[in-house]
């Protein structure tokens, strides 16, 4: 395993972990959520599967997170968490394990930045895999006033301001400012979805409030290409059980047998 420090276009320190496969049949490039680490366990998990399969791994930790990279929650938006992934992948495209196409998994936000990647540069991209992904900003703000409520969501508006405690590192209060949702709202895959024709590989926890079933399966119905969906019974928007990551472990592992 090898460590590698990126600078992204802003100058902020990116801590890369690299897995090489000695006969590499591909690449895969891991990308968590917001306020997430590459050493989470729905993020580690996906990449014992690729290894399995001789596959090279690269996972990061974006900037503006609670990890070893630089920046400040407070600025963490989708398109940092995006902009961090295309500085991640032009810094790859220099080194000499590099393979094209390659396939890119994200949770939550960086599933949506994988869709943007891939909508912006096919060609390069083999496969994704969009866990739990938010697919609109528009939804997921709709998402938001379902489980926190409208007066939640007028109150952060006002303020400016969301707080609330980490569920993977309890104890840690997490502040997001309303211009998070605002940089959101600018995005939307669903209507561009239907040039994704590749293989995409979508899960989604049962009783994820977050990025709900329902927005996965707008996105898998304009999908034209070799796409699964498969919903983890019983499971929240982030996987933590050891029942649900062995689910996600066999379901990738028979996945990258069929791309």
């Amino acid at each position: 395993m090898e460590k590698f420090i990126i600078k992204n276009r802003n100058g902020l320190k990116i801590i890369a972990q690299l897995e090489k496969a000695e006969q590499p049949k591909g690449l895969a490039i891991i990308l968590h959520g917001l306020g997430g680490f590459k050493e989470q366990a729905h993020i580690e998990i996906f990449a014992p599967a690729f290894k399995e399969k001789n596959y090279t791994v690269l996972r990061f930790d974006a900037t503006n997170s609670f990890n070893e990279s630089e920046g400040k929650f407070e600025e963490a938006t989708v398109t940092s968490h995006y902009q961090d992934l295309e500085d991640v992948i032009a810094w790859t495209k220099k080194q000499d394990w590099y393979i094209e196409p390659f396939v890119l998994v994200g949770h939550s936000l960086g599933g949506i930045a994988v869709l943007l990647y891939t909508l912006n540069f096919i060609k390069e991209v083999k496969a994704i895999a969009p866990i739990s992904a938010v697919v609109s900003g528009k939804l997921r703000l709709e998402a938001h006033e379902s489980f926190l409520g409208k007066e939640h969501i007028k109150k952060w508006q006002e303020t400016g301001w969301y707080e609330y405690e980490s569920f993977s590192k309890p104890g840690l209060i997490k502040r997001l400012p309303w211009s998070h949702m605002e940089d959101n709202l600018k995005y939307d895959i669903l209507p561009k979805a239907d040039r994704l024709n590749l293989p995409v590989l979508l899960i989604v926890g049962e009783h994820d409030t977050s990025t709900p079933v329902t927005h996965q399966q707008m996105l898998y119905e304009k999908l034209p290409g070799p796409k699964e969906l498969h919903i983890i019974k019983g499971a929240p928007h982030t996987f933590r059980s050891s029942e649900h990551l062995r689910k996600i472990f066999k379901i990738f592992k028979n996945w990258l047998e069929k791309i």
